[in-house]
């Protein structure tokens, strides 16, 4: 693995841990047992990893989404799979990272936040359309509304002022909000389904 890959790598691995800010050049070459010179070779300041890690990162995401969105099975499981993977995703991920790249790191942060408003709005809008298209979703659905709802959502989640670190952890308030979301979406049909891939019986 190149110098640069393993730079990257080992920031991301310190970032999700601990926090964006409270990682300093210093605790990068110290992890990866290189000296400051040599990192600097690479990337001018921490700003410059950051963003560098984030395009990376995002490259990841959409690659493992993709392979979710080809092998579902229908609008229903592409949904469940993704939130299960989305509850992997932040189940280790220190909770001050998001705000840390919000308030601190501007260019690193606009790149997330059009890939939010671009990619996955799009993958969003697809898969309410596939629901719809497979009786799944309820017919009378406003994709476009609903669609920026969702990526709405997505921010508040992160919110600490909405949801405190310190009462409220990442899985739990994903899957209660994810959850609430499909389930008002779907038809009695999609329902059913999701009951299946909960293995939930409820009463009629």
């Amino acid at each position: 693995m190149e110098i640069k890959d393993r730079i990257l790598q080992a920031a991301m691995g310190l970032f999700t841990r601990n926090g964006i800010k409270s990682v300093s050049m210093d605790d990068i070459a110290t992890h990866l047992g290189i000296s400051k010179k040599t990192l600097y070779k690479w990337f001018e300041n921490k700003d410059q990893i950051v963003s560098a890690v984030i395009t990376n990162h995002l490259g990841g995401v959409q690659g493992e989404c993709e392979g979710i969105i080809g092998q579902a099975q229908n609008a229903v499981d592409e949904m469940v799979q993704m939130m299960d993977w989305a509850k992997r995703q932040f189940a280790n991920m220190n909770p001050n990272a998001i705000h840390d790249l919000r308030k601190y790191y501007p260019a690193a942060w606009s790149l997330f936040h059009a890939h939010k408003n671009k990619y996955i709005l799009s993958q969003i809008q697809a898969n309410l359309r596939r629901g719809v298209q497979e009786g799944l979703y309820r017919a009378d659905l406003d994709i476009e509304v609903l669609s920026r709802l969702r990526l709405a959502q997505i921010d508040i989640l992160f919110d600490p002022e909405i949801f405190p670190h310190a009462q409220f952890d990442q899985p739990r308030v994903q899957v209660a909000c994810n959850e609430h979301f499909l389930l008002g979406m779907v038809t009695l049909k999609g329902h059913k389904l999701i009951n299946e891939y909960r293995h939930v019986t409820e009463e009629e």
